[in-house]
């Protein structure tokens, strides 16, 4: 699976469509940033209405839009059947691996991330340009299910059979602190793989042999059941596109934490 496009590549051969995806928690900046100055001909994909269905303590924080929701977003971002799609955000692509992640569960297969972002694009010279683009519609169809999707029931089982990777910051992890959600700590038999470690100073992906002596460390390798969560399956995406640019398959939680800390019923542990 080709998850990234170089900043080079794009510069050489401009993708159709161009996703810009960014977002921050807690903050509501993105379409004003984006506003200011995007890539040339991009379209602004609003995470927290057009990647998510509405919040609920027992689905999580950002869980998945339904099929027809999110082809009805794609059709209005100008996809259609066919499309070379290239979605971006300001730089380690947080958030832009959430849509190329829902782009690809959706069934769409010619979906990259752009390697470094916004930062890497302008950092080589390219061009940006300011105001919004309303492209002309597309037909896309999507269908769903292309994408390994765990349950809450099937994350708390994968422990015994392969390998949960919590991918929030040690700290969120071992439970010293809880910003976000009702309780703190971690699924128990969840191993800690900080999604920051996926990528470099630059922001760009590691090289995928650096990825693979990285997972392997933490049991994730080929061949062996993985899933991934995080806070709320946003920062868990790009786990799973890390993994996929390291070849290993990796399942997405998407209720993650947010929607465990919610039942009083599922245990926390804490502690490394």
């Amino acid at each position: 699976m080709t998850v990234l496009t170089s900043v080079a590549d794009l510069l050489r051969d401009p993708a159709p469509v161009l996703l810009d995806v960014r977002w921050q928690l807690g903050s509501d900046t993105g379409r004003d940033d984006y506003l200011a100055g995007h890539l040339p001909g991009a379209v602004f994909v609003d995470l927290d209405t057009e990647l998510s269905a509405p919040a609920s303590p027992q689905a999580g924080r950002h869980p998945l839009p339904s099929v027809q929701s999110l082809q009805a977003a794609a059709r209005r971002w100008g996809i259609s059947a066919g499309s070379r799609i290239v979605v971006y955000d300001a730089g380690p692509a947080t958030a832009a691996a959430r849509a190329w992640w829902l782009l690809r569960w959706a069934g769409l297969g010619d979906v990259t991330i752009l390697d470094g972002g916004l930062a890497a694009w302008t950092a080589a010279g390219g061009p940006v340009e300011a105001g919004d683009v309303v492209p002309v519609p597309g037909d896309v169809r999507l269908t769903g299910g292309a994408m390994p999707v765990l349950t809450i029931d099937e994350a708390a089982a994968l422990p015994g059979e392969g390998v949960l990777l919590d991918a929030r910051a040690g700290e969120r992890y071992r439970g010293d602190l809880e910003p976000i959600d009702p309780r703190a700590g971690h699924v128990p038999g969840a191993v800690n793989a900080p999604t920051t470690a996926n990528v470099g100073p630059d922001g760009r992906f590691r090289a995928a042999a650096v990825l693979r002596r990285q997972f392997a460390q933490v049991g994730a390798v080929p061949g062996t059941p993985v899933g991934v969560y995080c806070g709320s399956g946003i920062t868990a995406a790009h786990e799973v596109a890390a993994l996929a640019h390291a070849g290993i398959a990796a399942a997405l939680w998407p209720g993650s934490w947010s929607q465990w800390a919610n039942d009083p019923t599922r245990p926390a542990a804490t502690g490394p």
